[in-house]
């Protein structure tokens, strides 16, 4: 493998004001990050220049389908379609029939492990000594209308409305209106991937016209937004290291129950044993893994079921009052700050709930819907009236109502349906942890790490190695560390309360600008979430001496991490943006027909290699940046150039006859071919040279058929083009025979010289863009970018990961400053 090392002289880079989207429905591509704006190499303006590059929000004048403004030359072969397909995008799965019964089938054993779970410890962990009858009604008042209202109204029924194509969590909402607002910058070269839908003014309300514009013209606003769906990420994390510990340990000591003489020793080993294997099956995918856990959570809720009724036929069926939601009040008031307080016992009735909406990618929203509505919220429902009723009788039973209350011969079956159920509860996190992170990659938060499909019928079920082995290695820390499930609840449901919080916001604001409701509409529903929320969520935080501040502080530092990937990401940005132009910025034809730079880099002649050169580019929009360094650098061109882009769609495959498609760019015998490819295709392979070889001359002979075809129904002297933007090439008043034999000699020209470079030689180019921070720079941003730049070093795909020969493959390296 050869090496090429070039030292650029970073591009000095200029403050562009931040300008307004204009209104209007926006197309995939958009604007990109920072739109275009006319400049030359030296980072002014140049009037005689007609190209825009990526920088400002700004329009240009005249602009094509993609907002570029080309020159003549490459009015219409760089802008070609092969770019663009409105296939590109992630298209939501629907699901009906025999598959939406299925997934509502796995949704239940991956989903509501969490919160199905929570009747093992709801009652212990609110009350501290045996309830009254009054004080155990306000409390069961209080569980039934929170699983309504906070559940069932909130998440269930609005919540999961508010999807990004398909996925769920609070930071594919903040996606979601991102699409629909000018709140984020996107990374240029993957513009073509997001469909912009941002609403004209007109059709929205002017309460939300004037909410929009404030949003979008404060920098405060879109940072807070940023910050609340990051935070929201980090603590579903943060808890998902707790779950599993808090779930298995729970388990595991619930032998206690039979075997009360059981040493600490013994249960965190058999804890720690248990977490291991449960991470190990996570590669086996959710559809697998939900054949043995599904059914479990299922007799699990099962059990609850048929034990509340059980318990209510028996014992106190009064305890049915405690739907009048005036009881619940009635306790808070009568209990006052002690009743605030036993609030944080009662919101573990419904955590997991984060982890239904964050787990939707995996499912869909009518399966989710369906095995709540239908299965899970009665079961639960009739599983907390049951334990209220038996501990209206025994008051005592308030520490351990399940275990107490079940009915006799049924303690053995249902203890080992507790432990399985415990153990499976962990899973709704682990899938949600896998989803999050897969979504912010998307949106350049975080490195990008190997992402595994494992499913080809549904789509979005994930799995992630490296945070796969990273969080059993925490939950085991935390297992051992904490050694009790009491000091484990005392960390938990704190971020869980903060989630819920920035959902009730980011749907809110989804209602106002992506369903175009009216914001004084919007405000009373938000209101009323938002005082529920606000209600649990300071109850909650008194648990932050007590082992709270464990999650936060990791929430945080994990936020940290991702908002510096971020940006240093959006640097990077700003230091490519110079190479972001058309080929024809770059090279030109001089009037002897020779090559050479364009008057802008001094006009110097470019030598021609021999060989057939393919220079990769990342799901690139133009010109790759390896190609602009080689040619402006080494003033020289292979004979025959590949401009080779990657595709990625969220489909296990693509057909062959979609999979790639080529263009002719403004220079002589230079293509694209850009390769759409699905998570299950292989596309970087040995013979990769003869695939990409074999496309071009397809393309080459269909150009020519299609030509020979125009030219045989167009009447004498008519002009035939093979495209607009080159019609001096085919231009001809001569006769049809004689238009046929310029075609033809063109196309074997070219032929012959595709063939004769792919024999000589073929040459992978690739760049390494190395950068280093710019002098200057404040120490506090330095710091930042040299912790990005180190992460950036050490995250990198390595070239030798790649099937290709080593022999043939060029690695041009790069400098630019930050």
């Amino acid at each position: 493998m050869a090496t090429v090392r070039i030292a650029d002289v970073p591009h000095p880079k200029e403050e562009h004001p931040r300008t307004n989207l204009q209104d209007g429905v926006r197309s995939s591509g958009g604007d990109g990050i920072y739109g275009r704006q006319s400049f030359s190499r030296s980072g002014t303006a140049d009037p005689l220049d007609d190209i825009y590059n990526i920088r400002s929000r700004s329009k240009p004048p005249s602009t094509n389908r993609r907002g570029i403004r080309m020159s003549t030359l490459d009015r219409g072969e760089d802008a070609d379609p092969g770019l663009q397909n409105p296939g590109d995008f992630k298209q939501k799965q629907v699901f009906k029939g025999k598959l939406l019964l299925w997934l509502a089938y796995q949704s239940i054993g991956v989903i509501y492990g969490d919160i199905g779970t929570s009747p093992l410890y709801v009652y212990s962990s609110t009350f501290s000594s045996a309830p009254s009858r009054q004080d155990l009604i306000g409390v069961l008042s209080i569980i039934i209308w929170s699983l309504f209202m906070m559940v069932t109204v909130k998440y269930v029924l609005v919540i999961l409305h508010a999807d990004n194509d398909g996925e769920g969590g609070t930071f594919s909402t903040y996606s979601l209106l991102s699409r629909y607002m000018n709140i984020t910058n996107r990374d240029p070269r993957e513009a073509s991937l997001v469909r912009l839908q941002r609403h004209l003014s007109g059709d929205l309300e002017r309460a939300g016209q004037h909410v929009r514009q404030r949003l979008e013209s404060s920098r405060f606003a879109r940072g807070l937004l940023k910050v609340m769906g990051v935070l929201a990420v980090t603590m579903v994390i943060s808890d998902g290291l707790l779950t599993p510990a808090q779930s298995v340990l729970g388990a595991v000591q619930g032998i206690e129950v039979v075997h009360p003489s059981i040493s600490k020793r013994t249960v965190i080993g058999v804890t720690d044993a248990i977490l291991v294997a449960l991470f190990i099956v996570q590669p086996l995918g959710i559809t697998k893994i939900t054949f043995a856990f599904a059914p479990i959570v299922i007799i699990w809720l099962g059990f609850n079921a048929i034990f509340g009724i059980y318990n209510l036929v028996k014992y106190d069926a009064g305890v049915f009052k405690a739907f009048n939601p005036g009881y619940g009040f009635d306790f808070l008031v009568r209990n006052g700050e002690q009743g605030w307080r036993m609030l944080g016992g009662i919101l573990l009735a419904f955590t997991g709930v984060e982890a239904l909406f964050a787990d939707l990618g995996a499912f869909s929203r009518r399966a989710v819907q369906l095995s709540w509505l239908c299965y899970t919220f009665p079961c639960l429902l009739l599983a907390y009236i049951g334990q209220a009723a038996y501990i209206s009788v025994h008051p005592e039973a308030y520490s351990n109502p399940f275990f107490k209350a079940a009915p006799p011969g049924t303690i053995y079956p249902a203890l080992v349906v507790a432990i399985l159920a415990a153990i499976v509860a962990s899973q709704a996190i682990i899938t949600a942890t896998f989803q999050l992170l897969a979504q912010v990659m998307k949106l350049s938060y975080f490195p990008q790490i190997k992402v595994i499909h494992t499913s080809r019928i549904f789509h979005g079920q994930l799995y992630i190695p490296v945070a796969n082995w990273l969080l059993m290695i925490g939950t085991i820390l935390v297992a051992s560390i904490y050694n009790n499930t009491t000091s484990l609840g005392n960390a938990y449901g704190v971020c869980v309360m903060f989630v819920t919080f920035f959902d009730t916001c980011m749907v809110s604001l989804a209602a106002m600008f992506v369903w175009r409701i009216s914001p004084f509409k919007v405000f009373l529903p938000w209101l009323i979430i938002a005082c529920l929320d606000g209600t649990y969520l300071s109850s909650a935080l008194t648990k932050v001496p007590n082992g709270a501040w464990f999650t936060i502080t990791l929430a945080s530092v994990l936020a940290f991490v991702l908002l510096l990937w971020r940006f240093g990401k959006e640097q990077q940005w700003f230091a490519e943006a110079e190479d972001r132009f058309p080929t024809s910025h770059f090279v030109t034809t001089g009037p002897d027909g020779q090559l050479r730079l364009t008057d802008r880099f001094d006009g110097a002649p470019l030598s021609t290699t021999r060989g057939f050169g393919i220079f990769f580019d990342k799901a690139g929009e133009t010109t790759p940046i390896v190609f602009s360094q080689f040619a402006l650098k080494l003033t020289a061109m292979p004979e025959v150039i590949v401009f080779f882009h990657l595709r990625p769609l969220e489909t296990p495959s693509v057909a062959p006859e979609n999979r790639h498609a080529v263009s002719r760019l403004a220079i002589p015998n230079c293509y694209r071919l850009v390769v759409r490819y699905g998570y299950n295709d292989e596309i970087i392979t040995p013979n990769l040279a003869s695939v990409i070889a074999e496309q071009i001359r397809r393309y080459l002979a269909e150009k020519h058929f299609h030509l020979q075809r125009q030219v045989s129904s167009d009447p004498p002297g008519t002009t035939t083009n093979e495209n607009q933007a080159n019609s001096t090439d085919y231009a001809t008043t001569a006769s049809p025979t004689e238009k046929k034999m310029a075609s033809g000699e063109r196309y074997d020209d070219e032929l012959a010289k595709l063939n004769t470079a792919y024999a000589h030689n073929v040459l992978y180019i690739m760049g390494k863009e190395q950068m280093k921070i710019k002098e200057g720079t404040n120490y506090a941003r330095a710091v930042l970018l040299w912790i990005f730049l180190w992460i950036r070093d050490n995250t990198r795909n390595k070239m030798a990961n790649l099937r290709i020969p080593t022999d043939k493959v060029i690695e041009v390296g790069f400098l630019k400053e930050i």
